[in-house]
């Protein structure tokens, strides 16, 4: 009996002149049930649920171009340095999507789509209704980095333990065979986090402030923190601490300040 995570031995499906990238198909597949629970959850709000068909037009590719950019830009040597490919900037499909660039972008082509016209809720309810949906993507796609063989965590000899191709072994690491499988513990903590928000009473109370957005981002950025550090794949580093920690401690101090900032305001929700 097995006693760890094998890494699937091929992340494409040839189909004729037609290749599928499972990492792709990974994000495509957690965009289609986020759009999917966010409707449900904005009409039950009142709101009308062609708006989010509509708003996905918009939102999906700025979300796409906001985590791809954020990626080039903390990660410049693996396209722009020595024996790097600029050419690969462009290749989504390889991986490589940061959620903060995502969130960054994708939030902002929303908050213009709700400012252009009136619609039948407002931004906050829009973020709330949003943030289960946006975790459950984010879970479905760390599945792509496992098809990838990538973005895995230090060496570990635990039952879970990811098996990694040789050829896919960092630099100082070729000896070891199974890593912490970083995309299952960050999938996890997303399905988690959302199964709890849309659970437990107290967030149903929050659903038309922005606080469920706000809890949201306050508690995977608290969970990002933990399992970044436990990544060994190449990355910028900042006083000795990688940058997506750094990030991770601000957004979640950010968050957590607002947080309690609109609770102290709105003392009865």
């Amino acid at each position: 009996m097995r006693k760890f995570i094998p890494t699937p031995s091929s992340s494409t499906l040839e189909l004729g002149f037609f290749t599928v990238h499972f990492y792709a198909l990974a994000i495509l597949l957690g965009i289609v049930f986020a759009i999917w629970l966010t409707k449900s959850r904005y009409s039950a709000m009142g709101g009308d649920p062609n708006e989010i068909s509509d708003l996905a037009f918009f939102v999906v590719p700025a979300g796409i171009i906001g985590g791809r950019v954020y990626h080039v830009v903390t990660s410049p040597q693996k396209y722009f340095g020595e024996g790097g490919s600029p050419i690969q900037a462009l290749q989504i499909w390889r991986g490589g999507l940061g959620i903060w660039g995502a969130i960054s972008l994708g939030g902002l082509a929303a908050f213009v789509f709700f400012r252009a016209k009136k619609r039948s809720l407002d931004f906050a309810q829009l973020a709330d209704a949003i943030a289960p949906g946006l975790l459950l993507a984010q879970g479905i796609g760390r599945f792509g980095n496992w098809f990838n063989g990538e973005l895995f965590g230090k060496p570990t000899s635990l039952p879970w333990g990811l098996e990694i191709p040789s050829a896919n072994r960092p630099t100082g690491f070729e000896a070891f065979e199974t890593f912490h499988p970083t995309f299952l513990y960050e999938a996890i903590w997303c399905f988690l986090i959302a199964l709890l928000i849309m659970r437990l009473k107290i967030f149903q109370n929050l659903k038309s402030s922005g606080l469920v957005f706000i809890f949201y981002v306050m508690a995977y950025s608290f969970g990002r923190l933990f399992i970044e550090s436990l990544r060994i794949d190449d990355a910028n580093l900042i006083l000795g601490l990688r940058l997506n920690i750094w990030v991770s401690v601000l957004v979640f101090l950010g968050a957590c300040g607002l947080f309690l900032r609109k609770k102290s305001v709105n003392p009865s929700k």
